[in-house]
């Protein structure tokens, strides 16, 4: 029986387990049901609607106590459907607009964007740092340095110029450089760079009995100097220790693995990859993120934009039993104010 089906009765008392077990995270008895949710009913009746949302799998008994807690599935319905938002207070506004000053650069605005998250809403906060926009080739230079190493001058989109040092498979000269360079402009000028790696990486696996070795090491030098991979994919990690005053000494071990994913930050920054085309606030409870160490926390997200272009996610990682009433409106204009930031335009008042 899905959400929509339970009775309202059933529902109201749902709603008042889940809001009680998040303030302070013990199972929770029909006594203190009945006390919370103010229903004229029996404790007896009560009794009988939790056993009914267990069975359907909204509640879980963790021991042989009365009292239950909510799963991932009854943390799910209240989040959808009997959530109550509660509007981010004036001391965190007037934090974030102090703080999201249009005038840092990109890459501090990230990092206070996710310092700011964790501070206000008591969990670990997660940025991504901006994706770029799609290079486009208008003209590469390559010039010689010393041993194997090579300056790559890279002149993108309209006037934007990049440079890179290269390591090489062998050392060039000046003109084998200069040679490769025209080459390259001839063939991959006005292309996205990454669609003229992906070219020149299939060209140097299916053609490499036929290319001469002239084309061979063009090929080579091209394949890392256009290589982006680089420049991208990363996240900031804020507040992770944080999260320890919300563990059980039971599940200090799989905390202890969710630190180390947030070190590696690979499955996390697959996990907020999703997210970037959403449409507002994305949430992930427990085992819906797809990777088991998340099974005891959730993920809220919100994508961030420049100009209008999505270029990034932010979010909060925290235990399922998180102030989803706090943190959603938190995130949401965290998400909101960043993109102001980045965009260089003041985003009007709060309503």
């Amino acid at each position: 029986m899905t959400g929509r089906q339970l009775s309202e009765r059933a529902q109201v008392i749902l709603k008042a387990l889940v809001e009680r077990h998040i303030r302070d995270g013990q199972p929770v008895g029909s006594k203190t049901l009945l006390e919370e949710s103010r229903l004229p009913l029996s404790a007896a009746t009560v009794r009988n609607v939790m056993s009914d949302l267990e069975e359907r799998g909204y509640l879980i008994s963790p021991h042989t106590s009365a009292g239950r807690i909510p799963s991932s599935a009854g943390y799910r319905l209240f989040v959808d459907r009997l959530l109550q938002m509660l509007p981010p207070d004036t001391q965190s506004l007037n934090t974030l607009r102090e703080n999201l000053d249009p005038d840092k650069p990109a890459r501090e605005l990230v990092q206070t964007a996710s310092s700011i998250l964790a501070s206000i809403t008591a969990q670990a906060g997660v940025v991504t740092t901006p994706r770029q926009r799609s290079n486009q080739l208008r003209q590469v230079e390559f010039l010689p340095l010393s041993g194997d190493r090579v300056l790559v001058i890279l002149v993108t989109n309209e006037r934007e110029v990049q440079n890179r040092i290269i390591h090489t498979r062998r050392i060039f000269s000046e003109e084998e450089l200069r040679r490769a360079a025209q080459l390259l402009n001839r063939r991959f000028s006005g292309q996205a760079l990454e669609a003229a790696r992906v070219q020149i990486l299939a060209e140097m696996e299916s053609d490499q009995a036929r290319i001469d070795q002239h084309m061979q090491a063009t090929l080579d030098l091209a394949s890392k100097a256009f290589d982006e991979e680089n420049a991208e994919n990363d996240c900031v990690v804020a507040g992770e220790n944080q999260l320890l005053s919300s563990v059980e000494p039971e599940d200090l071990e799989n905390l202890q693995h969710l630190f180390e994913t947030l070190q590696r930050k690979k499955d996390l920054l697959h996990l907020l990859d999703r997210c970037i085309r959403a449409s507002g606030i994305h949430i992930f409870i427990g085992e819906e993120a797809g990777y088991e160490v998340l099974g005891g926390y959730s993920v809220v997200t919100a994508p961030y934009t420049e100009g209008g272009r999505p270029v990034g996610v932010l979010g909060v990682i925290g235990p399922t039993r998180m102030a989803y009433h706090k943190v959603i409106p938190i995130v949401d204009i965290s998400a909101r104010m960043l993109s102001a930031a980045l965009s260089k335009y003041a985003l009007p008042p709060a309503s």
